[in-house]
Parts: structure tokens; sequence; C-alpha cells
């Protein structure tokens, strides 16, 4: 089968009933709002803390290894034009069994935690902004339910949602970076920070690009929405790659800012450090600057996630890997309704764990987003394996210098899953905790294709 280029604007329905509506504007701001979240924040923070001017090497270097994979997942994206994204890729390229893996692995069970460490961190800077107004886990749970219903509403309201949060979002943070910096320039802080002891290079810096890759994870979901994308050879190549490099310019900015006016030590140390910073720059004023942010980056994340993971498991269903009932539609909205309410409820189940018990889910939280890293190894190797196999394939996008930014970017995700210890007494609990995740992943999934698929593992199907 040759590659599918693009169906007309003009066609509003695909052939598995969704609707062709996403121009470049929300998929930009998809690329954009689900990466760009509250542990971003933190993150990023923390990153120029540890490193001061030295962050931008670990930060320019996970901007490349962002567009190596942004590159991969274009070509694939629309030589494979289903929703199913990533496992609709590998199960063309490498067979079943790594394509269950690297999905659950690498988004579902990411997502699980990661949304629901979002959605209390949103509770927790509501609560400190605003103390006794919401009972513990009320704003939380309202998030939850409240993007969970406008997902089922339909697409048109999420992309709507989702370009206002994105450019919110990015003005904030913005206007943070860049008042910072004016003020800091006023009192002559320019002089002090570009004299002061830094090193890019030097011992540990580097290191640090497994920190600053957090950064920039995430911008493929717009894959997922490739059935309900208008001209989507011209618009999901341009939403990752602009969307990335707005990523960059506002982190740049961002933690620039922070450096001019907060201690390096506080940033580096503080739980909080985008309250500090916002509190440094506009005392009082500034929480709300914060509380502008903190809502925006979480309900962007939330609203992404609820949108491009059901997709997904929609697309595995439609392959014969998930449960059929993913496969459902609602009548009016073209959503699939059933995977939304899945997602919703394995994004709320920790939430109470994870208050009670922090410090242990912000090892999974590590855990997994080894996993995350793997699916992106995956998919660049999904790039490799279909050159080799259909060359002479009409391919609508083609990755820029291959195989260079596919070999790149393994060595870099391999160098950031080496690298993603924050201390070495920690590292045998976040690879044992990921181990167990894979290896419970892929239990299910070799008993899944064997009893229920009833086909190899490892075999390719036929593209």
């Amino acid at each position: 089968m040759s590659a599918t280029a693009s169906v007309p604007a003009s066609v509003q329905h695909d052939q598995a009933g969704f609707r062709r509506v996403l121009g470049l504007g929300s998929l930009l701001a998809v690329a954009i709002g689900l990466v760009v979240s509250q542990g971003v924040m933190v993150m990023m923070l923390q990153g120029v803390g540890t490193a001061g001017l030295g962050f931008i090497v670990p930060l320019g270097l996970a901007y490349l290894l962002a567009l190596s994979y942004a590159f991969s997942f274009s070509e694939l994206a629309l030589l494979v034009p289903r929703a199913g994204s990533l496992s609709s890729y590998t199960e063309v390229a490498l067979g079943h069994f790594p394509a269950i893996l690297a999905t659950f692995s690498g988004y579902v069970v990411v997502a699980m935690f990661a949304l629901s460490a979002e959605l209390l961190l949103l509770d927790l800077i509501v609560g400190k902004v605003y103390p006794g107004v919401f009972p513990p886990y009320s704003v939380a749970f309202g998030v939850l339910a409240l993007f969970t219903l406008l997902n089922l509403m339909g697409i048109d309201i999420f992309a709507k949602l989702q370009s206002a949060m994105a450019v919110v979002m990015v003005i904030v943070l913005l206007i943070l970076g860049i008042a910072a910096i004016s003020e800091g320039h006023a009192e002559g802080a320019t002089a002090t920070l570009l004299q002061g002891d830094w090193n890019p290079m030097g011992a540990g810096v580097l290191a640090l690009t497994a920190m600053a890759v957090w950064g920039f994870v995430g911008a493929e979901f717009v894959c997922s929405l490739v059935e309900e994308t208008r001209k989507p050879e011209r618009n999901i190549p341009r939403a990752m790659i602009i969307g990335l490099t707005v990523i960059f310019a506002t982190i740049g900015l961002y933690g620039l800012g922070a450096l001019f006016l907060v201690p390096r030590e506080a940033l580096g140390s503080d739980a909080l450090p985008h309250y500090l910073f916002a509190t440094t720059v506009f005392g009082k004023t500034g929480e709300v600057f914060l509380v502008i942010a903190a809502v925006t980056a979480t309900c962007s994340t939330l609203n992404t996630s609820l949108a491009a993971i059901p997709r997904m498991l929609y697309g595995m269903a439609c392959n014969g890997q998930a449960f059929p009932q993913f496969k459902k539609l609602s009548p009016q909205a073209r959503t699939p309704w059933v995977a939304v309410l899945f997602v919703a409820a394995i994004t709320g189940l920790p939430i109470v764990l994870m208050g009670q018990d922090a410090a242990a889910i912000n090892l999974l939280l590590l855990s997994a987003a080894l996993a995350w890293l793997l699916a992106y190894i995956i998919v660049h190797l999904d790039v490799i394996a279909l050159r080799l196999r259909y060359p002479h394939l009409t391919r609508p996008f083609r990755t820029p210098f291959y195989p260079l930014p596919q070999l790149f970017g393994i060595g870099g995700m391999l160098y950031a899953i080496w690298n993603a210890s924050p201390s070495p007494e920690m590292s045998l609990k976040i690879f044992g905790t990921a181990g167990v995740v894979l290896v419970v992943v892929s239990l299910i999934a070799i008993a899944w294709i064997k009893g229920v698929m009833k086909k190899p593992l490892f075999k390719p199907e036929p593209l």
C-alpha cells in the first residue's frame, strides 16, 4: 500500500468517522501545551540553579534531540496516518510486541502518574496562594472532571480551549522572564552574571541533558490527531518543529530571567522554584501570575492528554492491540468516549495516594520517564526499519540527512536514560521500578498477542 498523503479539507469525515477540523494553530497549541507543564517549569529552574548559564548547553542538546524525534514522528505519521500513532508505526516496522510495549509503557503508564502529579501540583499552588479557600484535592478533581467533560463534547471545543491556554501560558512565562531580565539588568546584575564562575562544559553540566530532555518531551502527541488534521503532510511536521523552537526560546528566557533575580542555590533546592521566581519578580502580584501560569500549564497538559492518549487507544483497538470498546465513537461529537473515560479514570486513581506518599510517586515518575525515552528510541528504529524494507515508498515527509538524526537520537536518548537518576543512591530504585513497569507491561502484551490476537510477537504487519 502506498503512503497516504492527505484527505482534502473539504472531506469532513474519514473512514474511521473522525472529522478533519484541526489546522496548524491547533496542532501548535497541542505541541506547546502538552510539553510546557508545571513539572517542566519546576525542573527547568532547578537545572538553571544547578548549572547557571551553563544550562544552555544541555538545553541546546535536548532541543536537538527533540528535533530528531520530531523528524522521525513526522515521517512515520504521514507514512502510516492512523490515530494509533506509535503503535501503528511499530507494528509495521518491528511487530506487535514492541508496538504495545512502547505505547503502553511510554504513554499510558507515564500519563497515569504525570497527569496526577500535575493536578496535585496545581492543587498545592492554589492552596498556597489561597489558603483555606478550597478543600484538599477539590481543585485537582474539579479540573479533571471539567476537562473530561469538555473532551467528551468534541474536538472542536478541545482545539479552541487548547489554543487559548497555550497562548496565555507562553505569554505569562515570557513576561516573567523578560521582566526579570529587565529588572536585573537595571540593578547591574548583567555584569555579575556574565563574570560569574560558570563552565558550560564543566563536570555534571552535560549530565543535565537528561533533565533538560524533559522540557521537550510530548510534542509528538500531535501525531495521534492525524486523522482529524487538515493537510497533515504540511501541518504535522511544522507544528512539532515550530512548537519545539518556541519552547526552547520560552524556557531560555524564563530560566535566564530567574538567574538575574533569584540566587542559584534557592532555585536548585526549592521545591516550588516557580513560586519563588514569580513572587521575587512581582511580589504578591506574582502569585496571580503564577496561578495563571499553573492553571494554563496544567489544564493545557491535561486537555492534550485527554485528547491524544484516547486516540492512541482507539488506534490500538482498531489494530486489535487493545479492548475493542476503545473503538467506540460518540454519535454526535465523534470522540472515543470510552477511551477518554478510561484515561480520566487512571489519572484520578493515584491522586490520593500521591498526596500521601509524594516521594514514592516522584520515584515512579522518574522510572516511568525512562519508558518514555525508550519509546523515542523505538520510533527512531521504526524509521530505519521501514527505510530498509520500503526504500522506494513515497514519503510525504522525509527526514533530512537520514540516518544521522535517528542515530543521534538513539545515542542521546540512551545517554539521557543512563543519567536519569539525580543521585547514585536512587539509581537502583529508579531502574528497578522502571524494570518492574516494563516487565508487567511485557507480560500483558505477550498474553494479549498470543492469547487474543493469535499472532507472532515480532513479525511486522504488511504496510
